[in-house]
């Protein structure tokens, strides 16, 4: 059989048991597992369809509890986090929040946080990168097909239960720090040639040697 068949198939008979769960009255619902770092939806009672997840990192964590689906925001835009960008839409800080300060000519672009569900304040499941450890502000990311698989079958009312210990992330490397414009930057000197002959000869514009720049991309 083709993947693609298969994949269609799956989407079939969840899109049936979707179907026939609401008009038979029966619960759906959905078990996060923060230890294992996965997530499941239930079909009344049984697990139906897994996916890995990652939950909130150190200083963050996801927290443990019953719950349910408050909210449905296609979408979702963050109002705490995402990036500082320059004018020309470069990143000069991935991973910040709000309240840091913009320099002048920059801007604060929020997180997109697509097929977003909320369950407990502002923590939701929603689509977003997932580095096989726990690294979101404390929201549950899931790969975006599977986000939106369950942003189409869940519905507001829907239970959310969280529970387990979330394993430990790496520590994150701190933020750098963002040069207002206009304001200059000392040019390091020159390092010494290894070769002084050579040295010698080449005029200074050769010799010298500036720092790279630290272009701090997306996570």
């Amino acid at each position: 059989m083709h993947p693609l068949r298969g994949v269609r198939r799956f989407f079939h008979v969840i899109a049936f048991l979707t179907l026939a769960a609401r008009a038979a009255g029966t619960d759906l619902a959905i078990e996060i597992d923060l230890t294992a770092q996965k997530a499941w939806l239930l079909h009344d009672g049984a697990r139906i369809y897994t996916t890995p997840i990652s939950s909130g990192r150190s200083g963050y964590r996801t927290r443990t509890g019953n719950f349910q689906v408050v909210q449905k925001d296609e979408d979702h835009l963050s109002t705490l986090y995402g990036s500082i960008v320059d004018a020309g839409g470069r990143t000069l800080v991935a991973g910040a929040d709000s309240g840091m300060p913009v320099p002048k000519g920059g801007r604060f672009v929020a997180a997109p946080m697509h097929h977003f569900l909320r369950f407990d304040g502002a923590t939701g499941m929603h689509a977003g990168h997932l580095p096989g450890y726990p690294a979101s502000h404390g929201c549950v990311r899931l790969p975006p097909a599977k986000a939106a698989l369950f942003y189409d079958i869940v519905e507001i009312g829907t239970p959310v239960r969280v529970f387990g210990t979330a394993p430990s992330s790496p520590e994150p490397q701190p933020k750098p720090s963002v040069t207002l414009a206009g304001t200059p930057v000392a040019t390091p000197p020159p390092k010494k040639s290894w070769f002084p002959l050579f040295a010698k000869s080449a005029p200074a514009s050769a010799r010298k040697q500036t720092r790279p720049g630290n272009d701090s991309g997306p996570r």
